[in-house]
């Protein structure tokens, strides 16, 4: 097992790429802390993890508000003593909206989720890291943090700083002992499209010529697969690094 006894902090992983990462790393034998809003839904993961080597332990919890994330971290450190691994994967859309609809609203909302959250969870766990010498942190943004016309102004935003966020962090903590990387899916078979409630008609139907050239939908299995290569030491050599993950979309 390339994970095994390895404590993991997952986000989002009631559904789609968290739920699949959280099974591959049980199945490397870690301890999954697995973070998602619906309670119901990670019951269901832990249900389906029971026969797996490593356990996936419920805790749910938002990532936009600062008092889950210091209980989430908290809690992990008092039931493990320590943090190995850090995926920043929940995510939300933001109704594709464009410069000149875009509200105060939707704005803050979708960068809480997207970036800020992310960011406060790294800040609280990377100290625990760096006592110990070790950490991986691995964030979740998208093809729409490489180029534009890949959803709304404030996900695209989002997904951008994201990625810069991360090659920050990789190389200003990569002689503590830390590394981090960020996976840019691109069109993958998720509920996140359940965040959209009122899409932007306008907006949308400029984005959906895209879809003209997708050769093939991902499924979230294959992002889970990259989590556990990137947290594993397979990826020693491999720090700061942007791994697409879109078959072959933005190559056309």
């Amino acid at each position: 097992m390339k994970l095994k006894d390895k404590v993991v902090i997952l986000t989002g992983a009631s559904s789609g790429m968290g739920r699949a990462g959280a099974l591959r790393f049980a199945e490397e034998g870690s301890n999954v802390v697995a973070i998602a809003r619906r309670k119901e839904r990670l019951e269901e993961l832990v249900e389906a993890s029971k026969n797996l080597s490593g356990k996936i332990h419920a805790c749910p919890g938002d990532v936009s508000k600062d008092e889950d994330i210091d209980r989430i971290v908290k809690e992990t450190i008092e039931k493990f003593g320590k943090i190995d691994v850090l995926v920043n994967n929940a995510g939300i859309l933001d109704d594709y909206l464009s410069a000149d609809n875009m509200t105060d609203e939707m704005w803050n909302k979708v960068l809480n989720v997207n970036l800020t959250g992310p960011m406060k969870l790294i800040r609280s766990v990377i100290k625990y890291m760096m006592d110990q010498g070790s950490g991986n942190i691995i964030n979740v943004a998208s093809i729409g943090g490489l180029f534009g016309a890949r959803g709304g102004m404030a996900y695209v935003a989002s997904k951008h700083a994201l990625i810069g966020m991360t090659k920050h962090i990789g190389y200003m903590f990569q002689d503590k002992g830390i590394r981090c990387n960020v996976i840019a899916p691109g069109s993958v078979k998720t509920e996140i499209g359940g965040t959209v409630s009122n899409p932007n008609k306008a907006v949308l139907d400029k984005l959906m010529t895209g879809l003209q050239v997708l050769p093939v939908m991902g499924e979230a299995e294959d992002i889970g697969n990259i989590m556990v290569f990137l947290a594993s030491d397979e990826s020693r050599f491999i720090n700061g690094a942007t791994i697409v993950a879109d078959g072959g979309w933005t190559a056309f």
